[in-house]
């Protein structure tokens, strides 16, 4: 099969039907083979009802998941991902904001030039002027955190090699740093692809502000383990050795100083009522703790079972 359309959606009931006779009218003419893949993240409204409709109608194109509650777009996204079996799979919203014809390009941006995976890029946007500029806000840290030149991380409409996503694994909201985990997992051929953006048909925005403060948080996170994910000691030993270094040699230069003033004689005031003092003995503390934490964490790789996992492109025996 050519291509794998993944459609996570939540309370689109208006555009499901418009969306799937958009993405078949594309498909037809450019003679792809293909299967949608909706995941129903939860709604309330009749989005599942719809989607049986389409799959009692054209089973061998549409199929569903459906989730009890709402888990969120990454969920939807990794659940999909397992189940999908074309050579290009392409991610997008359900809210008729992405234009299906922007997949040919995407497909054989993938298939031809040998992406790994290509990101939209909605050079011009059709959203309220608040998300317009949080979301150059968070695309500038994006960039800067993870070393990947692209503008628009968050853009739902993707294109990926099928190999890549069997590599990679999306959980909690990491689906804002798709881009992130897929370069972490070895696939550096990343690029972009300036998409049309839609103004919203129907429905409302999901955005919220949560977005941002949880998603600079997952940031740190995947910064975190992409450098030290097999060698935590490296980050935590080296930063609570310098703390502790530096604690015990203010304490040296305290009690150094303590004890010149009785051998001269000098009045001097006690040592545990110096500010030196007591941040000597917490940098030694902390640092110690630091050491300790990074030595466990060490404990703790070596017994995964993850701890000799490598993603291997080739093997010829």
């Amino acid at each position: 099969m050519d291509i794998s359309i993944v459609i996570p959606l939540l309370n689109e009931e208006k555009s499901l039907l418009e969306l799937y006779e958009w993405i078949d009218k594309v498909m037809r003419k450019e003679k792809f083979s293909y299967e949608i893949i909706f995941v129903d993240d939860g709604s309330t409204d009749n989005s599942w009802k719809i989607i049986k409709i389409l799959h009692a109608k054209y089973k061998k194109t549409v199929k569903g998941i459906r989730f009890q509650q709402n888990y969120g777009k990454s969920a939807a996204l990794q659940s999909a991902f397992q189940k999908t079996v074309g050579d290009v799979i392409i991610t997008m919203d359900a809210d008729l904001q992405d234009s299906p014809y922007e997949i040919p390009e995407l497909f054989y941006m993938i298939k031809k030039k040998k992406y790994h995976m290509v990101s939209g890029w909605k050079k011009k946007r059709y959203d309220p002027i608040n998300k317009i500029l949080s979301t150059k806000i968070f695309n500038i840290i994006a960039r800067t955190f993870s070393g990947i030149k692209l503008h628009d991380f968050n853009c739902g409409l993707k294109a990926y090699d099928a190999l890549v996503i069997k590599h990679i694994e999306i959980y909690n909201d990491m689906h804002r740093w798709i881009p992130f985990l897929v370069k972490n997992a070895g696939f550096n051929k990343i690029g972009e692809k300036v998409v049309q953006h839609q103004a919203r048909k129907y429905g409302r925005t999901k955005f919220g502000l949560s977005r941002f403060t949880n998603g600079y948080l997952d940031l740190f996170t995947l910064w975190f383990l992409s450098k030290f994910s097999k060698k935590p000691m490296h980050f935590f030993g080296l930063i609570g050795s310098i703390m502790f270094i530096i604690g015990f040699v203010s304490i040296l230069i305290v009690g150094g100083t303590k004890y010149y003033s009785l051998i001269k004689k000098t009045t001097s005031p006690l040592i545990t009522n110096t500010p030196y003092f007591h941040i000597a003995i917490a940098s030694m503390v902390i640092g110690t703790q630091l050491f300790l934490t990074g030595f466990i964490g060490e404990l703790i790789t070596r017994n995964s079972q993850e701890r000799n996992f490598y993603n291997i492109s080739e093997n010829l025996k």
